[in-house]
């Protein structure tokens, strides 16, 4: 049951935030992404952000949800009280970066990045090592379980 709902995630996720945004880049994302494990990367007060990292094309998905992005949350200096919207793309950002600094990444930078609704951001980042071959084992954030 959980792998069911776990399989449906993204594209319920993609579904949902595309009714909102129209249909920018749909295809793409779903090419891009649909095959990845989600990982989630806390920030600020517990903000539990989802992550979709293509390895190949080095690009990872951000993607918040719904509820966060209407009632926000102070994250100490960044947030100060102000509309989520108004901090949406230092958390985005954030997020991002934690992930590659928790997925021994440190040396990456994100080089740029693309908005396509209010709940998903795609980051482009570039290393200094080579891209690792197709299936290679990634290291997963410390604490979470490799489901698939």
């Amino acid at each position: 049951m959980a792998t069911t709902v776990r399989w449906l995630a993204l594209p319920l996720v993609l579904g949902g935030s595309l009714a909102v945004s129209g249909c920018t880049g749909f295809g793409y994302i779903s090419q891009t992404y649909v095959t990845q494990v989600p990982q989630v990367v806390t920030i600020g007060c517990n903000e539990p952000y989802e992550i979709y990292d293509n390895r190949q094309r080095r690009r990872v998905l951000v993607v918040s949800n719904a509820l966060r992005e209407v009632t926000g949350c102070d994250v100490g200096q960044v947030g100060n009280g102000r509309p989520p919207a108004e901090t949406r793309a230092a958390r985005f950002r954030t997020a991002a970066r934690t992930y590659l600094d928790e997925t021994v990444r440190e040396d990456c930078r994100i080089t740029g990045e693309t908005v396509f609704s209010d709940l998903q951001t795609e980051f482009a980042y570039a290393c200094d090592v080579p891209v690792e071959p197709r299936g290679t084992v990634a290291p997963r954030l410390p604490g979470r379980r490799n489901q698939r």
